[in-house]
């Protein structure tokens, strides 16, 4: 067997339907780019028309199949409508990558019911909707991924918590819980572990360069992540490479954890 034949059977995703969320920009969108290009058909989420149009167009005319679905994540409407109208451009998905996110971060102690809520309903409430949404019809069909992206905040705190690490402390346990419900059916559900990543969600520290010069001080490799670096992580989660691999919060942070 040639090299490309074996890698082609572990990590192609020809014939496979993914739905991202975030998927117009940051490492949403070069997930999204990153599991079009490995052959799945992509169905990016977001808000914003222009930035998913963009990205649309990127993928057709690198020769992949890819819609959008302009959506309100805030909302439980706003993912039911969302959910349905991504469902109807490929079919049901069988991979699900919940990438969209919100970071605002106020000092503990001025963070308001509003922050606290909004964070919750996007960062939690959203992906927690959309498995429920779409884990049991991926069990039914015998595989599935679900693909969560999850943050330092969840482990360590720093530059501000708050909500936005305690939601993304419990959307790794909501990994684990719907790993439980949905693995002996053939459906992995794993989160993916950030370092700082110089993206638009993280424009208040990446606009700050000596915070930027100290957050890569102590990352191992030495400097900050990028979108692109995660790609590789996305492609191997999603394909049936990692079949034995679910529940799992894997750190893609250039050694950030452990410094």
């Amino acid at each position: 067997m040639t090299s490309p034949t074996y890698l082609s059977e572990l990590f192609s995703l020809d014939g496979r339907v993914a739905v991202v969320t975030g998927g117009s920009s940051g490492i949403g969108r070069a997930v999204a780019g990153a599991l079009a290009r490995a052959g799945a058909d992509v169905v990016t989420v977001a808000r914003g028309e222009q930035e998913l149009v963009a990205t649309t167009a990127e993928l057709t005319a690198a020769g992949c199949r890819a819609d959008w679905v302009s959506a309100d994540l805030s909302t439980r409407d706003g993912v039911r409508a969302a959910a349905e109208q991504a469902a109807a451009a490929f079919g049901e998905p069988d991979i699900l990558v919940n990438s969209a996110g919100i970071n605002l971060r106020p000092p503990m102690g001025e963070l308001g019911e509003d922050v606290w809520d909004t964070t919750m309903a996007v960062n939690l409430e959203a992906p927690f909707l959309l498995g429920q949404r779409f884990g049991p019809g991926m069990a039914a069909r015998g595989f599935g991924r679900i693909i969560h992206i999850s943050s330092q905040q969840a482990h360590r705190a720093f530059v501000d918590s708050g909500a936005y690490g305690v939601s993304k402390g419990a959307l790794e346990s909501l990994a684990r819980s719907q790993a439980e419900a949905w693995s002996p059916h053939g459906v992995t559900c794993n989160t993916l572990v950030p370092g700082f990543v110089m993206t638009p969600l993280n424009q208040r520290l990446s606009s700050d360069p000596e915070k930027v010069a100290a957050l890569a001080s102590r990352t191992l490799t030495g400097r900050n992540g990028i979108a692109e670096d995660f790609v590789g992580a996305a492609v191997f989660l999603a394909s049936t490479a990692s079949g034995y691999v679910t529940g799992q919060s894997i750190f893609v942070d250039g050694g950030f954890s452990v410094h």
